[in-house]
């Protein structure tokens, strides 16, 4: 493949390229070089944009726009996330990214004006004109731009994904807090006060078991073997914006199972017997597949129903059903439980999440270790002397 500049008006070079149809037989490409500021300029950018088509990476110039992109991605990953997914990266690329970069062409991109966003994000992203958006906001910013920009990069309407371009310095950072728990004596008081309310079941599937908030409103009776003390979590219940609910697998679509606590095998016991009266009343015979966790009338109780029911009663403690959750990792990590069986039973999809999450927690287990190694030093060396002497 061939080519040579051509100048055509005062400043404006073009690359005219020698290229062949599918026939052989030769055509002109004519490509504007608006960079180039003089005909040095223009051969050298000619050149690079031969090595582009010889190497297949040439992008075609378009003039459309980031949020005019959006639009198309939007529609591709629809079929292939959950409604709650693309619920959550709709509003983050058409109303947090597209009104600060939308208009930009997508081919000109630059890892500088993404930079730029996120800046002007944190200072006065917000849509109240209240002030900026958290790092942990522009963070799933960057999460979502990253995708979408790969997925033009590999529709080959860019040459590189600019938000991959990123130095680690000018992206996002989230200053990881250490997540509030209550020590055992202090959960013991929170038990003994939802204890005749309908929200103590939750509460002890979130404490004594780590389950999730979507992964106890989806929990049924099948999936508890109180024989063998075991539950098993194979769903979560997804609640979006519009309000629609739906039940799907557990989270990474990965299930686990549950040793389930003495204390939680003798109150789902109750509760299980509670409930069949409750239904009964009702004219309703229950069986496996009802929902554990139900309301008055059985019917099943919403994920966002039964945050704003524990979030009120849990205020007076600074609690709420997620930090439950955490208090369930804490008691463990307290009893020198391994990290490993705590990732198993939060259903973290790696260790690594886990540690991360806790690690604030675990300079006791750090110092016990250090014991531990002493003792087996001591005694060795001990022995050692005994020996020789």
């Amino acid at each position: 493949m061939k080519g040579h500049v051509r100048e055509r008006g005062k400043g404006r070079w073009y690359a005219v390229i020698e290229t062949r149809d599918g026939a052989g037989k030769r055509k002109r490409k004519w490509v504007s070089l608006p960079e180039a500021k003089g005909k040095r300029d223009a051969q050298t950018a000619c050149g690079k944009l031969i090595t582009e088509l010889n190497g297949g990476s040439y992008v075609e110039p378009s003039k459309t726009t980031l949020a005019q992109f959006f639009d198309r991605w939007l529609k591709h990953i629809k079929p292939n996330v959950s409604p709650r997914t693309y619920e959550r990266y709709e509003q983050i690329a058409t109303k947090s990214i597209a009104p600060l970069i939308g208009g930009k062409i997508l081919s000109k991109l630059q890892p500088i004006d993404i930079s730029e966003a996120y800046g002007k994000a944190l200072e006065t992203g917000r849509r109240d004109g209240k002030g900026g958006l958290s790092p942990r906001t522009v963070h799933h910013m960057h999460r979502v731009l990253y995708s979408a920009l790969g997925q033009a990069e590999r529709w080959k309407l860019i040459a590189r994904n600019p938000a991959a371009l990123l130095e680690k310095k000018d992206r996002p950072k989230i200053e990881r807090k250490a997540v509030a728990t209550i020590d055992a004596p202090t959960t013991a008081t929170v038990f003994d006060a939802a204890r005749q309310r309908r929200l103590f079941i939750p509460l002890v599937l979130a404490t004594l078991c780590g389950l999730r908030r979507g992964e106890i409103t989806a929990l049924r009776w099948r999936s508890i073997d109180l024989d063998n003390g075991q539950l098993a979590v194979v769903a979560s219940t997804e609640q979006t914006d519009a309000g629609s609910i739906r039940e799907k697998e557990a989270k990474s679509g990965r299930s686990r199972t549950v040793a389930l606590p003495s204390l939680a095998v003798e109150e789902l016991r109750r509760w299980r017997l509670q409930q069949a009266e409750e239904l009964l009343k009702l004219g309703i015979r229950a069986d496996d597949g009802w929902h554990v966790v139900t309301q008055a009338d059985g019917a099943p109780l919403q994920p966002r129903s039964l945050t704003h029911v524990m979030s009120d009663f849990l205020r007076e403690w600074g609690m709420t059903l997620h930090k439950m959750r955490h208090t369930h990792a804490s008691h463990m990590l307290a009893a020198n439980v391994h990290p490993k069986i705590v990732q198993e039973r939060l259903g973290h999809s790696s260790i690594a999440i886990t540690l991360d999450i806790y690690s604030h927690l675990m300079p006791n287990m750090q110092g016990g270790a250090a014991a531990a190694v002493d003792d087996a030093m001591r005694a060795a060396i001990k022995k050692r002397t005994d020996d020789v002497g």
